[in-house]
């Protein structure tokens, strides 16, 4: 149906019958790349979480929430906000960020002096790791602008060079895969 009525957003649950909603969400940004996906979902697990991020949703809202909260993150989504629960990406963050700093994958802390020192696969401005350090933490784009003394369209342009320096296509994928390369790990791991 996507391909037929290209929607400006869809509505993702995680347990459907026929295809689940992580496949489905890879499949409705195939067929209809610009189409924003927020899965709305029971389970509370950063590791669906993150699969859901990686096929191409731009957020994650935990069913049970008072439903003004629900079109307050359909709204913020269409905006090009990224809405998480807060606690559940903090945690997957956090597990990013030490897994990154782990060759061998464990969960582990590394060692002092063992962590990977190569450069980094990619170039961000001083002001560009700012941004993407408060995108991490969850912050809508209009925080963002006014703790960094920013209008708005001027915080958007810093996301979409980041955005496109990251290859990725949204502010969430962005964060998830500065953590991957390394980009945040320290101001993630202070947390």
């Amino acid at each position: 149906m996507c391909g037929e009525l290209r929607p400006d957003l869809v509505v993702m649950d995680i347990s459907m019958p026929n295809m689940d909603g992580i496949e489905a969400t890879r499949e409705v940004k195939k067929r209809c790349p610009k189409a924003v996906v927020l899965v709305v979902t029971a389970h509370e697990d950063e590791n669906l979480m993150l699969k859901a991020i990686r096929a191409g949703a731009v957020g994650f809202f935990l069913k049970g929430k008072d439903p003004t909260q629900l079109i307050g993150a359909v709204r913020e989504a269409l905006e090009g906000e990224s809405p998480m629960d807060s606690k559940l990406a903090g945690r997957l963050l956090r597990r990013l960020a030490v897994e990154e700093g782990n060759p061998d994958g464990s969960s582990e802390p590394p060692v002092k002096g063992q962590e990977a020192k190569a450069p980094l696969p990619v170039s961000l401005s001083p002001r560009e790791q700012e941004v993407l350090g408060r995108v991490a933490e969850g912050k809508t784009n209009r925080l963002i602008a006014q703790e960094l003394h920013m209008s708005l369209s001027t915080m958007k342009r810093h996301l979409e060079r980041i955005v496109a320096k990251l290859g990725v296509s949204d502010r969430t994928q962005a964060a998830v895969k500065a953590i991957e390369l390394g980009v945040l790990r320290e101001s993630v791991r202070r947390k």
